[in-house]
């Protein structure tokens, strides 16, 4: 019998892994809100069901609404794409009590993961870089440790992400307030408000890379990525691979992800984070996201490795279609994330009906989109619209690629990043690749020539 696929996710992540699930002769039906039932994923998949209503706790986020949707069906994988039920070990717990295999790490491996003490702990265990930091239980201990670590600091929650939970401190005085007002954040957004240091780092780049694994022990990389222009803790701009990093870093990044990925014996697909202090040529161990990453497109890009294949052929027990050696990379690529945002707003969400949609259709360009003239972006999800990915021979012809692929894209009827991005990558700091985690907050925050701002730049130390 043809194996059947449950997609538990929505927009342009649901086309891409319906389009995957075909190729390789799967039948797929999709999991949608009320608010969901006119997209593209809907139109391509070979059966759709509704979950519930349009906010994502009455639809995507409903453990059993979604498993007795995948079970009534008669499906027997689940692909939880991005977000949502993606990192949930109770929805992976769901699946295999009743018999679904869940795309994606064993429920052990997302709560070890979950819990980026432990990840650090694991990581320093295998020999991996992690930054100057550590755990810290009373005020005595904090105070200790900050000043072994050095100001500035990084207060950071020990579970969830997307910069909640998270608090520089640049001197002693504001040490007790930050620790208690990070533990507070933590504990309202993930339920948990357990804090740690790290030492901030003032020169950052955010580098990250693919890992893929197997149930029969196999494991390798698919090299790195970059993913330094970022607003608010949020990626806008990913390539790769990342230029900045000398062969030397690069070998030690590749050799530390795949450590870590063979200490957990990792199956399917996973991203490994690091941050790389540019001054001091050092890489420091962030945290491990066990799913597939909005960015994979630059990857394959580069690879021509179909992850969203690789990662349903691990989940149905099958060894990997390729060793390390097998694995080359050719030219450059870089996405640049479209959404439904006003970038004279603060990037607050504009949603609306799209009454014009006209990718460009030079060559060098992909675009992943579940975007159509007509459609009503609705107000309830994630902004994305669509993934502009250009790929070159080297990074300066995709960035010429992605600039014109940019500016020929016409869409209306609603606000878009578009303009936002067309900015981004005519930037001289951008071009030239000298721009950190915080260059971009800087660029659309301070009234300084983008060259300052660049100077200026700080890192993230999180995003999504």
């Amino acid at each position: 019998m043809t194996p059947r696929v449950f997609v538990a996710n929505r927009g342009e992540i649901a086309v891409r892994i319906i389009e995957a699930c075909q190729r390789l002769g799967l039948e797929t039906v999709l999991g949608v809100s009320t608010a969901d039932r006119a997209t593209l994923g809907a139109r391509r998949a070979d059966r759709t069901v509704t979950l519930g209503g349009p906010r994502p706790t009455e639809s995507y986020l409903n453990v059993p609404a979604v498993v007795q949707a995948a079970v009534s069906t008669g499906c027997t994988l689940v692909h939880p794409g991005y977000g949502f039920l993606a990192e949930r070990a109770e929805f992976a717990e769901a699946c295999a009590e009743n018999d679904l295999v869940f795309v994606g790490p064993s429920p052990e491996a997302l709560r070890a993961l979950g819990d980026k003490l432990a990840a650090r702990d694991l990581a320093e265990s295998v020999g991996v870089p992690v930054s100057a930091g550590g755990r810290a239980r009373t005020p005595e201990e904090v105070e200790r440790l900050a000043e072994q670590i050095g100001y500035p600091v990084l207060v950071k929650a020990a579970h969830g992400g997307g910069g909640r939970g998270m608090k520089r401190v640049q001197d002693p005085p504001g040490l007790h307030e930050a620790w208690r007002v990070a533990s507070a954040e933590a504990q309202s957004a993930f339920g948990d408000g357990t804090v740690f240091l790290e030492r901030f780092v003032e020169d950052a780049k955010h580098v990250e890379v693919q890992v893929l694994g197997d149930r029969h022990g196999n494991v390798v990389h698919l090299g790195e990525r970059e993913c330094s222009v970022q607003f608010r803790y949020q990626k806008v701009v990913e390539e790769s691979p990342c230029a900045a990093l000398p062969a030397p870093t690069r070998e030690l990044l590749h050799d530390s992800a795949v450590r870590i990925a063979r200490a957990l014996h990792y199956v399917g697909l996973g991203t490994v984070e690091f941050l790389y202090d540019v001054d001091r040529d050092e890489l420091a161990f962030l945290e491990v996201n066990p799913r597939i990453q909005v960015e994979h497109p630059v990857t394959e890009a580069v690879t021509g490795v179909d992850l969203v294949r690789e990662q349903l052929l691990a989940a149905l027990g099958e060894p990997l279609s390729l060793s390390q050696d097998d694995v080359t990379f050719h030219g450059h690529a870089i996405e640049a994330r479209i959404t439904a945002q006003d970038p004279e707003n603060g990037l607050a969400p504009s949603p609306g009906t799209v009454t014009r949609w006209r990718p460009s259709v030079a060559g060098g360009l992909r675009l992943d989109s579940h975007i159509y003239e007509g459609y009503r972006f609705p107000p309830f999800y994630d902004a994305l619209m669509a993934k502009q990915v250009a790929w070159g021979p080297d990074r300066a012809a995709a960035v010429d690629r992605l600039r014109e692929g940019l500016e020929r894209f016409e869409i209306g009827g609603l606000t878009t990043s578009l303009p936002l991005l067309r900015r981004i990558v005519a930037e001289p700091a951008y071009r030239q690749n000298t721009v950190t985690t915080r260059w971009l907050d800087r660029l659309l925050t301070d009234p300084a020539p983008a060259a300052d701002a660049a100077a200026a730049a700080s890192p993230l130390q999180e995003a999504r």
